[in-house]
């Protein structure tokens, strides 16, 4: 098997200086009509206050769109080294990774010839079927990437389905190690062909899967090996520096106006291999595309630094293939007592970051939890966002009551695209509802907002969701150590008017 990040050891570090083309803005930052009110509440304003409810954080593990540890099904290699070698079936597999407690996504990162065999229609793979179906049993959600092109089989199989590769020029590019003579090959993405048979994949992907409610996120199908925007140390197949700028910048556009649904995420793989990555970056996160790193120790300063100082309704994904197998009788500890895979994966605590990747290997992610039970631990308790109403206030304001809510975030990352906070009677007569800035709250920050009733009402249920992507609204669960009611909203009992415990401002 090729050692995929002795790539990165050996690659350029030169950086291609792209002109940016305009693009619109994210429609999640666009001006909302239903913003709420979010201070600030100068205490002038008051004519009477009470706080009516606070809570304290929880510490639980909380599966809530937009974060998590995600377990793969297929990797660039294929399945887990067990189903490889026959000791396992594929299904017992899935149903094995699914099961674990931490688990949270299920990713599939296969070629391109694993979802389609012929023009027209998908061909999915099994991998497919049995993954969704786990994710459904037990209550995950599921993410993939498209390779079209991969490292792993050449020379024997390229990434792109027959149909496809006999019709379209291949460039050697340089040799195979442990190959002499023998070259990696790379399409000429600029070929029509190419470009016809790839834009009818997208089209078949996203009418399959845009707005599928199990489907957390997609990568973007990018440019060479293992669709990292790079081909290491080798040359692209282009012929010049602008022709691949233009061509991958379409082919990002293309897939950004496709999936309108579903949250696309963008590789942040410097242009090593000058094809317009910084181009298609700046894009991408312009239409509101979550950022990924497929390493994270060895990265150059200029990704690490891009993720950390994202956007905060933005989210992150990480991963690192270096110690994928989570083997620990092959960990190295160091002098503090800390595994090196424990080191890299508390890194994503620095970057803000929302996921991070276990990888395929079931029996290895259970014996290591069970001998360094700190590091899921500690990303379960703060990756992504944890919120919950830390104070709630009721205020009389000209005659009518109004409820301001501190929605406090002890996660390390923001909400990954606009929160929706509603209040509602028991009985729904009275429904109040609107929205946070995106992002907001960030990472251990806390935001407030204001609803203004138009007369007193005993109780009100508290609720929340996220909007990933413009109008796919998700509920989500409160990290409140208080018991939420049923439906997962928490009970917020008023005061009335003539209650004697009101407070002045002035």
């Amino acid at each position: 098997m090729l050692d995929r990040r002795t790539f990165f050891e050996t690659a350029a570090a030169a950086l291609l200086a792209a002109q940016i083309p305009s693009s619109k803005s994210s429609s999640l930052r666009s001006v909302r009509t239903d913003r709420l009110n979010q201070g600030p509440f100068p205490i002038e304003q008051d004519q009477g206050w009470q706080t009516i409810l606070y809570t304290t954080p929880s510490t639980a593990h909380i599966r809530n769109p937009g974060l998590g540890l995600v377990g793969y099904t297929w990797e660039e290699n294929g399945p887990a080294i067990a189903v490889r070698e026959g000791r396992i079936s594929l299904e017992k597999n899935i149903e094995a990774l699914a099961s674990l407690p931490f688990v949270d996504v299920l990713y599939i990162r296969c070629d391109w010839r694993d979802v389609q065999s012929r023009p027209g229609r998908l061909d999915l793979a099994p991998v497919w079927q049995l993954t969704l179906d786990a994710a459904r049993r037990y209550n995950l959600r599921a993410a993939f990437r498209i390779q079209m092109s991969t490292p792993e089989r050449q020379p024997k199989q390229l990434a792109m389905p027959d149909f496809v590769s006999g019709k379209v020029p291949l460039v050697p590019i340089g040799e195979i190690p442990h190959e002499p003579g023998v070259h990696y090959r790379e399409p000429r993405y600029d070929d029509p062909f190419f470009q016809s048979s790839w834009r009818e994949l997208n089209d078949l992907l996203a009418a399959r899967f845009d707005g599928d409610p199990l489907i957390e996120w997609v990568d973007l199908m990018q440019y060479g090996f293992w669709g990292e925007g790079h081909t290491s140390r080798y040359p692209s197949p282009f012929p010049s520096r602008e022709t691949a700028r233009r061509v991958f910048l379409s082919m990002t556009g293309h897939q950004l106006a496709t999936w309108k649904r579903t949250p696309l995420a963008v590789n942040t793989q410097p242009d090593i291999s000058q094809v317009g990555n910084d181009s298609v970056i700046a894009e991408a996160i312009r239409a509101g595309c979550w950022l990924r790193s497929d390493s994270i120790i060895v990265e150059e300063p200029v990704q690490i630094d891009r993720i950390a100082s994202r956007p905060p309704h933005l989210a992150a994904i990480l991963e690192d293939g270096y110690l994928r197998s989570y083997d620990t009788s092959k960990l190295p500890v160091d002098t503090a007592g800390v595994n090196e895979l424990e080191n890299f994966m508390l890194h994503t605590l620095d970057l803000r970051a929302n996921f991070w990747s276990l990888w395929t290997e079931v029996e290895h992610l259970r014996s290591y939890n069970e001998r360094f039970p700190r590091g899921f631990a500690t990303l379960q308790q703060q990756l992504g966002y944890r919120l919950r109403p830390a104070w709630v206030w009721q205020r009389k304001r000209d005659g009518s009551p109004e409820i301001i809510v501190a929605i406090a975030n002890r996660g390390v990352a923001g909400v990954p695209g606009v929160l929706h906070l509603r209040l509602a009677t028991p009985d729904g007569r009275v429904r109040l509802q609107g929205t946070l800035d995106p992002g907001e709250p960030a990472g251990n920050t806390t935001r407030l907002a204001a609803f203004r009733l138009e007369g007193y009402v005993p109780e009100l249920k508290l609720s929340a969701a996220i909007e990933t992507r413009p109008g796919i609204i998700r509920p989500i669960i409160f990290a409140s150590e208080q018991p939420s009611n049923p439906d997962g909203s928490m009970a917020i009992h008023l005061k009335s008017p003539e209650d004697k415990g009101w407070r002045k401002g002035i």
